[in-house]
């Protein structure tokens, strides 16, 4: 997957813990691996699948002796059913615990933004699971959603966080204008730009909940 956004997420899953030592921080396992086939490539062109990948990283952190599995990759979680079967342990998955957050916190919200890859808009991950949650996905137009795609690919993946972080802001604000009442953070990389506060509405991040959540998860298996 994306290594900046692995190491986010475990910046994030250190945050996230309540510590006075560095013993109470959870045992965590990175398995790192940027070869990965593009998932969204796979989705929309029938290109080389990452299944096999993912299958292959997935037990190496079963062997390593990891209890459960998360993916710091949205589009990745088209192919999670499938991973799941062959693995073990359970993958916490990043897009249905942010739709759970989202009809918790905010049971107002009708309408959300979403800034995603091709592959994760295609795959109707976000519809599918926000829709249970009685929320409306708004997506943006084909020529926004081309600059979202030149934000995350051109950009961010590049380490040009400035650029692409000003793209995705002007997607947004249009979401906004439209009647979205909130944006979903639907990739990793736009987490690494987009904040809360940034926007006149609620930024949803759906890497910060799998990292509360892995954190939740983590702690409660240290103490069983």
């Amino acid at each position: 997957m994306g290594p900046e956004a692995t190491a986010d997420l475990y910046l994030r899953i250190i945050r996230a813990t309540n510590v006075k030592r560095d013993q109470d921080h959870p045992r965590v396992i990175i398995y790192s691996n940027s070869k990965v086939p593009d998932r969204t490539t796979a989705i929309l062109e029938a290109g080389p699948s990452p299944l096999p990948e993912l299958i292959r990283a997935g037990k190496r952190l079963e062997e390593a002796g990891a209890d459960f599995i998360i993916i710091p990759c949205n589009t990745a979680h088209y192919f999670i059913d499938q991973l799941q079967k062959e693995l073990r342990v359970p993958i916490l998955n990043m897009i249905r615990l942010s739709a759970g957050k989202a009809e918790e916190s905010y049971p107002k919200v009708r309408k959300a933004g979403l800034l995603a890859s091709d592959g994760t808009v295609k795959s109707g991950l976000y519809r599918s699971a926000y829709g249970v949650a009685g929320i409306d996905i708004m997506e943006p137009s084909p020529e926004r959603q081309t600059e979202v795609m030149k934000a995350i690919y051109q950009y961010i993946k590049a380490g040009n966080l400035i650029d692409g972080g000003l793209l995705l802001h002007g997607v947004a604000k249009d979401l906004v204008a439209a009647g979205a009442e909130m944006i979903i953070c639907g990739c990793t990389e736009v987490s690494l730009v987009l904040k809360e506060g940034d926007l006149t509405v609620p930024i949803l991040d759906p890497l910060q909940i799998l990292a509360e959540a892995a954190v939740a998860e983590a702690l409660q298996k240290e103490h069983r």
